[in-house]
């Protein structure tokens, strides 16, 4: 019989969880990270992960989704601050700091190394919908803060965003020492648009 955990006793086991799953995705990799090596870091039996999670996958991308969130709930709190003096300059800036964030973060090799693409092609595919449908939400939390975006279309917008985003895969191609300026041409004709 397995055992039952108090509600403190979960929470502790899915947050430890989820550290030892950002620890071993940055020294093993996605591959190399298995079911047993994370419950021998968080010392709880391998059944008792099963109660937590269906899949090593999902917790991966729960733990790369809680960074996603901070570094989403953070510019939003920065877009807030700055929303009696938006304009495209100020959330151009924004918008690349956050991407420079996530590049000072583990989530550029996870994206770099194919890692992502292998957890997301693992994943049920209710939560990949829901985590794209995520996505579009907070660009509509974006376009509340522009009133000329109301008319434009969230999915497309959303999307131009997270190929701004993608564009860290390719920062030595693009050329490192160019790459800061660039990013910011295409953020900046983002924004254009849309507040045009």
């Amino acid at each position: 019989m397995p055992k039952t955990y108090s509600d403190k006793e979960k929470e502790y086991i899915k947050i430890q969880l989820k550290k030892a799953a950002v620890e071993c995705m940055t020294l093993y990799g996605v591959k190399k990270t298995t079911v047993d090596e994370l419950v021998k870091k968080v010392n709880i039996p391998k059944g008792t992960f099963y109660l937590f999670y269906d899949s090593k996958e999902l917790l991966l991308f729960d733990a790369i989704n809680e960074l996603h969130n901070e570094l989403e709930k953070q510019f939003l709190q920065n877009l807030n601050l700055l929303s009696d003096q938006m304009d495209v300059d100020k959330l151009t800036d924004l918008l690349c700091d956050m991407i420079r964030q996530v590049d000072n973060t583990y989530l550029l090799k996870i994206l770099t190394s194919g890692d992502m693409e292998l957890i997301m092609r693992k994943l049920p595919d209710e939560v990949v919908e829901k985590h794209l449908t995520q996505d579009d939400f907070n660009t509509e939390k974006l376009f509340s803060f522009i009133p000329k975006a109301k008319d434009k279309n969230v999915e497309a917008f959303s999307g131009a965003l997270r190929g701004a985003f993608l564009t860290l895969l390719y920062k030595r191609e693009i050329g490192e020492e160019i790459f800061e300026k660039s990013l910011k041409l295409m953020i900046r004709g983002i924004i254009l648009q849309l507040m045009e």
